[in-house]
């Protein structure tokens, strides 16, 4: 097994999780300005699109800023393994630290592929993905996002029969697909995975994910769950400077969330110029611009915009 990085962390690893059209160079770096993760991830990337003719417009979402974003994983989704040996390949050149397989998105364009959450219910499947991976990852670590189950939680097998192909880290969400984001995360399943796991001899790690919204519950449930990391995905949503230990969201003032949105608009417009559709953005405004009287009223004229310089305009 390679473990390539994950080994010269500090545990509890605390991570960014992927999230598709948030977690792009742009959005990272300016996590990483506010208090950096223990990893970054790219959003999800399909192998499929990859090996393809039309592959040219995403390698360009698979651009990082090789000082600021470090270490970074290259999460994939697909349902083939030849596929995903290929692009093991390309993350090698490309210069990713990681490679991660997604075995947990629950969006039924990506289930009608037999890919994310879909591979659950194929188990031998899945195995020979993480296998195919590993054999094209040369010396990257290879690990796997996914979820306790498919309609019910099925740890008791699905954890042993990911161990078998033994991926350098497990990523564990705590819902089923059928649960999507509808219930609460089920910590207790997910320490019992951690418990089948670690008795099971493998050195595989185990990162625990969902409904985490600030940095010390993050810490607390690593302790309590025997966990060797957790990941964070939408509590980012309510603190850009989640991962920042010296950053009490409380004491951060309007001020400073507009000139981080500021920064955001900037880096944005200069990575991506006009070839990235500016509604991408859009989804960002309620993070920096909430809390305060007011608030509100800012957001719906900047959802009226259409470009980051008229949002500039506004703020500025």
């Amino acid at each position: 097994m390679v473990k390539g990085f994950w080994t010269k962390l500090k545990k509890p690893i605390i991570m960014l999780a992927p999230m598709a059209d948030v977690t792009d160079t742009v959005f990272r770096q300016i996590v990483a300005h506010c208090g950096a993760p223990d990893v970054f991830f790219t959003e999800f990337v399909p192998c499929d699109g990859l090996c393809s003719e039309g592959k040219k417009n995403l390698l360009k979402t698979l651009k990082f800023n090789k000082k600021i974003e470090r270490p970074i994983v290259v999460q994939f989704f697909g349902s083939k393994p030849k596929n995903f040996y290929k692009c093991a390949k390309l993350a090698q050149k490309l210069g990713f630290d990681g490679i991660d397989i997604n075995m947990g998105c629950p969006d039924k364009k990506v289930e009608k592929q037999g890919a994310g959450a879909a591979l659950i219910k194929t188990p031998k499947l899945a195995q020979k993905i993480i296998t195919e991976t590993k054999r094209g990852a040369g010396k990257l670590p290879v690990s796997v996002k996914t979820r306790i189950g498919f309609n019910k939680s099925d740890i008791e097998t699905w954890i042993p029969c990911l161990l078998k192909a033994e991926p350098a880290a497990i990523i564990l969400h705590g819902r089923t697909r059928k649960e999507m984001s509808k219930v609460p995360a089920h910590w207790d399943l997910i320490g019992e995975a951690a418990e089948i796991v670690k008795k099971s001899g493998h050195k595989t790690l185990i990162i625990g994910n969902g409904d985490i919204s600030l940095l010390a519950d993050a810490k607390e449930k690593a302790k309590r769950y025997n966990l060797d990391g957790i990941m964070v995905g939408r509590g980012i949503f309510a603190n850009p400077w989640f991962f920042n230990p010296d950053k009490n969201p409380a004491e951060i003032k309007p001020k400073e969330k507009i000139a981080l949105l500021i920064k955001h608009l900037k880096l944005f417009d200069k990575t991506y110029g006009e070839t990235r559709n500016f509604a991408i953005m859009k989804k960002f405004f309620k993070m920096y611009i909430s809390g305060w009287n007011g608030a509100k009223n800012i957001r719906t004229k900047l959802m009226t915009t259409k470009s980051v310089k008229e949002v500039l305009k506004i703020l500025e």
